[in-house]
């Protein structure tokens, strides 16, 4: 047996450990001890603050520049419309089910399993560091955010970032910011001419955000998108309501800020706004980045995703990429093909070694 393929035998295994045991956002403590016994049984010195889990090449030179490898090990929490137990690891026709096999255990493991075959290497012109994150699927600030903010991790070049992509190229990713928006009015009987009804204001912006498009379109990611999501007013039928409150969902392209976004939505409408956070920030890699081309080289597409992940907290150029496919994120019998996890490895190895191995 070579050195892939029984990384690839121990990343199954892992998974299948990770998936039986419960590790819901901020609730991670159980596969952070997993994921610890991993590293103990290989003699791989790792680092944990609170649920995140990290570790560096054997050979990390100061000197040279570093590449980050990350994933999450959280999950949502199952919905009801599973059939399968989602904490036991099933093997059926080829498929691994069970709650974050798709999402996202197995690009976690399969880039644990990459940093695993460079861990030993000396003819490296990178560093490698694997990062183990928490409290992504809710954008917490007590994941990958948490090690950046407190300069745990060494200054990073570049980062793979593991989310079921097939295998494709996502170089570009929309930035995600929720804004709580309040309409104001005054209260009347609903049988009298009075009050001022504050859901007529608040539809009077909603319909504008339905309409609005802005200017500027990324060549990559596309058209900015909003969705008002949430809305609640009024507690009694015959009462006209003095406020109606709303949520809009902002997935934000490189062609404008949060900041900015925020003022547009601010100069357009009634209603008083305010952004939860301006945290999560587009991101990018550029299509000539050598890593890139590497995965063009071996048949990868590229394209622009429009979902958030853990590189809206990275500074860095970042791609995202990983086994598996998006539409079984979050989805009752979640699963992931054995197969996939395989060719993850292999691709994850190959675009690697075109760039960190030195020539």
């Amino acid at each position: 047996m070579t050195l892939q393929q029984q990384l690839t035998q121990d990343a199954i295994v892992l998974l299948k450990q990770l998936i039986a045991t419960q590790s819901f956002s901020r609730e991670e403590q159980q596969t952070g001890d997993i994921l610890e016994e991993f590293f103990r049984e290989r003699n791989i010195p790792f680092r944990r603050k609170i649920n995140n889990l990290w570790a560096r090449n054997q050979h990390f030179n100061p000197a040279l520049p570093t590449v980050l490898l990350n994933s999450h090990h959280d999950t949502v929490k199952p919905n009801p419309s599973w059939t399968l137990n989602p904490f036991e690891p099933l093997v059926k026709d080829g498929k691994l089910f069970g709650l974050g096999s798709n999402d996202a255990g197995g690009c976690l493991v399969s880039l644990l399993a990459t940093f695993c075959y460079f861990y030993h290497r000396s003819d490296l012109s990178f560093n490698v560091l694997f990062v183990a994150s928490a409290e992504e699927e809710i954008s917490g600030v007590n994941g990958l955010e948490l090690l950046l903010k407190e300069n745990d991790l060494p200054e990073i070049s570049f980062a793979i970032v593991g989310e079921p992509t097939e295998m494709h190229l996502a170089i570009a990713e929309k930035g995600l910011m929720v804004v709580d928006c309040t309409a104001h009015g005054k209260a009347g009987h609903a049988a009298r001419e009075e009050g001022d009804n504050a859901i007529y204001k608040a539809l009077r912006d909603i319909s504008w955000i339905q309409q609005y498009e802005f200017p500027k379109v990324s060549p990559v990611l596309g058209k900015m998108k909003m969705s008002v999501t949430i809305i609640n007013a009024g507690k009694q039928h015959n009462v006209v309501p003095d406020t109606c409150t709303f949520t809009i969902d902002c997935r934000v392209t490189e062609q404008y800020s949060l900041e900015e976004t925020l003022d547009t939505i601010r100069q357009n409408i009634e209603s008083v706004a305010e952004a939860r956070s301006i945290r999560l920030k587009p991101s990018s890699i550029p299509l000539e980045h050598p890593i890139v081309q590497a995965g063009i080289k071996l048949g990868r597409n590229t394209y622009g995703s429009p979902t958030t992940s853990d590189q809206a907290v990275l500074d860095c150029q970042s791609l995202k990429l990983g086994p598996g496919h998006s539409g079984r994120s979050h989805t009752a019998d979640e699963f992931i093909y054995l197969s996939e996890i395989e060719e993850g490895i292999d691709l994850y190895i190959k675009m690697l070694g075109e760039v960190i191995i030195a020539k």
